[in-house]
């Protein structure tokens, strides 16, 4: 991959978008490569959990690249956006937690893209915007929808219509992420968290991911989708080492089963 850099190590898959100079700009290149890791992270049954951020202190992605898109038509932007929608889709689905570490500007696309992950990590010096009303443009990549379902209606729209950007203290106060640490400890904490995930059983953690997700997009199939989840969760081995390892007092060995 040329635009993302890849570290696997017991069972994470820490990604991370490698374009420092231009602050990590989302393009073209780099949604290929998204939908390239995201191929892997499905095929490889090792792999229990993705981190995703970005090279250097400066920025996890500081927006869409301006100058590739700067002259698009309505047709070009169209497929733009939907191409977007669809990668961000993909990782809003992905049956493996997602965590966005983020460690510096969060910005259009860049805030877009961490609200795609299941959770948000983000260093001290992180700032998150949704600044596209000053290019004369609106979010393109879910930025409308997902935002309102994590902060609420009213701090939504007033992110969305000033182009205010909010400090991480800010952020975790909005419920836009899940944790503030210092900027060494961002990929360690990400990767602890996803660790204790993985303890869990894979089997499970795909249904809880699957409900969820029904949830936020408002479905009220979602609670059918939770009494059949639930019900084929006794089918499965995990189950069983679960119930019979809390009667016996033990820490659970789960096979994913």
């Amino acid at each position: 991959m040329k635009t993302i850099l890849i570290d696997q190590s017991d069972g994470i898959l820490v990604a991370t978008i490698n374009r420092p100079e231009k602050l990590n700009a989302l393009n073209q290149q780099v949604f290929q490569e998204l939908d390239e890791l995201l191929d892997t992270a499905e095929r490889d049954e090792s792999v229990r959990g993705l981190i995703l951020t970005g090279a250097g202190n400066k920025a996890f992605v500081a927006g869409a690249d301006i100058s590739e898109f700067a002259g698009y038509t309505s047709q070009q932007a169209e497929a733009m956006s939907r191409n977007g929608h669809r990668v961000f889709d993909r990782i809003e689905r992905l049956s493996l937690p997602v965590i966005a570490a983020v460690n510096g500007f969060a910005l259009g696309g860049g805030c877009e893209l961490a609200m795609a992950c299941h959770l948000r990590i983000a260093s001290e010096s992180a700032r998150f915007g949704q600044p596209e009303i000053n290019l004369g443009i609106i979010p393109g990549y879910g930025g409308t929808q997902r935002l309102p379902a994590l902060v609420g209606k009213a701090r939504a729209l007033e992110l969305l219509l000033t182009a205010d950007m909010i400090s991480a203290q800010q952020a975790l106060e909005y419920g836009l992420v899940n944790h503030v640490v210092p900027s060494e400890e961002l990929i360690p904490r990400s990767r602890a968290l996803l660790l204790r995930i993985a303890e869990k059983s894979p089997l499970v953690v795909r249904r809880i991911l699957s409900c969820v997700h029904e949830a936020v997009a408002g479905n009220r199939n979602g609670f059918e989708r939770e009494v059949s989840e639930f019900a084929a969760c006794m089918e499965t081995e995990d189950f069983r080492e679960g119930t019979q390892a809390f009667l016996e007092k033990r820490k659970p060995k789960f096979t994913g089963r």
